[in-house]
């Protein structure tokens, strides 16, 4: 913990939105993939942020990744017989994913991510620059 608290809350972020890309990464790099039966299917996956007070620092929180959960979505059923994922009656299943959502939730954590570092470089220019007040 850094004796400025901007840098601990902002490091979180950043933190909590590479886990967000992460999995939004995951999620687009298994949009195609198919299984043999719906429970072998990939589950999109999704983080859950929870705000958490620092310590020493009243009344300020940070962000914390608490888990990331795969989604509670059903398989699509595509029939193509001549697969060779495919079941007896001819079917694969594929995870429910909207890669254009995912897009959009990407840019979306992008610009988090983004914004969070120009608020460390920000607050490393004040501090910086308060240290030179004296000279």
């Amino acid at each position: 913990m850094s004796s400025l608290p901007i840098f601990d809350v902002a490091g979180s972020a950043l933190s909590a939105q590479s886990v967000r890309i992460n999995t939004i990464a995951s999620n687009l790099a298994n949009a195609d993939s198919v299984g043999s039966t719906a429970d072998s299917a990939y589950k999109p996956l999704e983080p859950t942020f929870e705000s958490v007070p620092l310590r020493d620092a009243t009344g300020l929180s940070a962000v914390a990744v608490t888990r990331v959960d795969p989604q509670d979505k059903p398989a699509i059923q595509r029939y193509e017989p001549g697969h060779p994922m495919a079941d007896a009656q001819g079917y694969v299943y594929a995870p429910d994913i909207d890669p254009v959502a995912q897009m959009v939730n990407l840019i979306s954590a992008s610009r988090g991510y983004q914004a969070n570092v120009e608020v460390l470089n920000s607050a490393r220019e004040l501090a910086l620059a308060t240290l030179t007040i004296g000279r």
